[in-house]
């Protein structure tokens, strides 16, 4: 069987929703940003493609608030959203207070904390109970609150992407004096909460093997607790298509912010020394541009103002036709729980660059074969792979067409729904369970 025989029916004429039928669901996001950052690029296909297998989905969400496809209400469950833009970490004005989780979310941003997975838990919890008896099953996207503990109304099902103590370990590795450190730690004060809760869930998906052993080590969670679920690509959105100009010298990346996991400064070094050798290189970064940091420093001290540019805000379409004209899309970062870019990139055909961190090489295949693979943080082998594939159209076309068929076979959306529908009806049949042994005689 083909890989477009396997999209278009994984299950080879197996019902969608299962033989135990469709189910009522409330799938949390405490953070739903449809244009970076996994987590509500994960809301917003798993839901639709849920409700396409006939379940019910109710996502309830807080700011930024998740875009969703046709069919999928959005309940809003709204903060003091206090890192907006333009006036992040501010401070609310005294009639926007409503109770006192406002007072506690207020309280840990002045006190440098990040406060959003707890107090998006405490509103949550109140909401579920008010609404007892209206889901089958409740999926919180890694959110792993306080609040979400104890009895919710229905089963609870948490998807882990990865464990946040990862980012706080790049982070104190990156941070230059003990006032950062400091400052770092205090930040990431929320990944104690979350390893307390993980370890007392009774399911937990993550979406690759390396995120799942990441999870025993990082979170304590057990494994037989643990279940990997892959996600993938809106293959019908991230697709070939020959219309689209390729752009000589282009590569293409995402990077949400700039952070050291994400690797984008190792990719703007590349992208100097690939320059000598190929004067067209340039980079064209899907995300923030931060005004200062290590990114802003590198691209000024190598003389790059003028080859890297970022966009941000743009449709779904033009963001798909901007990597279909790349000659090169890239992964730089020193670690990832999956990495969605590489597999939406690979579905548009465009080759790829990427590096062996975390769980990438599980997403985009061996050396040689899927993509041109390199160590994390290598800037120099960074800048040879890209210099390869530019250099080489035959390679490009070759890597492009093994990839799409790569994700095709393994990673979509579809199949990710299936796989945790199948998930909700074992969380199910285990609280019933629960329920039955514990009933009084």
């Amino acid at each position: 069987m083909t890989a477009e025989a396997v999209e278009a029916d994984p299950l080879a004429g197996g019902s969608a929703t299962g033989a135990r039928g469709p189910l009522r669901i409330a799938l949390l996001t405490y953070k739903g940003n449809p244009y970076c950052g996994g987590q509500g690029v994960y809301a917003r296909h798993l839901s639709r493609e849920l409700a396409r297998l006939g379940h019910t989905v109710e996502v309830i969400g807080a700011q930024p608030f998740p875009v969703l496809d046709e069919g999928v209400p959005l309940t809003e469950l709204p903060s003091l959203d206090l890192y907006r833009s333009p006036d992040p970490f501010r401070t609310p004005g005294r009639d926007e207070y409503r109770d006192w989780i406002d007072a506690v979310e207020v309280g840990t941003m002045w006190t440098g904390g990040f406060p959003e997975p707890l107090t998006f838990s405490l509103r949550a919890r109140r909401h579920l109970l008010a609404r007892r008896g209206e889901f089958d099953v409740i999926h919180d996207n890694q959110t792993l609150g306080y609040g979400l503990l104890g009895d919710l109304g229905a089963p609870l099902v948490t998807t882990v992407h990865h464990p946040i103590t990862v980012d706080r370990r790049l982070d104190l590795a990156a941070a230059d004096g003990w006032r950062r450190r400091a400052s770092v730690r205090r930040w990431y004060g929320f990944t104690r909460m979350q390893k307390r809760v993980a370890r007392r869930l009774p399911s937990v998906l993550t979406v690759s093997g390396s995120s799942q052993q990441e999870i025993i080590e990082d979170l304590g969670v057990r494994r037989d607790r643990i279940h990997v679920v892959h996600i993938g690509a809106d293959t019908e959105l991230w697709s070939p298509d020959p219309a689209v100009t390729e752009v000589p010298g282009r590569i293409v990346t995402t990077s949400s912010a700039d952070v050291p996991l994400k690797g984008l400064v190792h990719l703007v070094e590349a992208l100097a020394k690939l320059r000598t050798e190929h004067p067209a290189a340039h980079l064209v970064v899907v995300g923030r541009r931060a005004e200062d940091g290590p990114v802003a420093q590198a691209i000024e001290r190598y003389g790059l103002d003028g080859a890297v540019r970022f966009v941000k805000g743009i449709s779904d379409e033009e963001l798909v036709d901007l990597v279909r004209g790349a000659q090169i899309a890239c992964v730089p970062s020193l670690y990832e729980g999956f990495s969605l870019p590489a597999a939406e990139a690979m579905a548009t055909g465009t080759p790829l660059v990427a590096t062996t961190g975390g769980a990438i090489p599980e997403v985009t295949g061996a050396d040689g074969e899927t993509c041109l693979a390199v160590p994390p943080g290598d800037a120099g082998a960074l800048a040879g792979a890209l210099s390869r594939l530019l250099a080489d159209p035959v390679l490009r076309t070759r890597l492009g067409a093994a990839g799409r068929e790569r994700v095709l076979a393994r990673f979509t959306w579809k199949q990710a729904a299936i796989g945790t529908a199948e998930r909700y009806h074992e969380a199910i049949a285990a609280h019933r369970a629960g329920a039955r042994t514990t009933a009084p005689a």
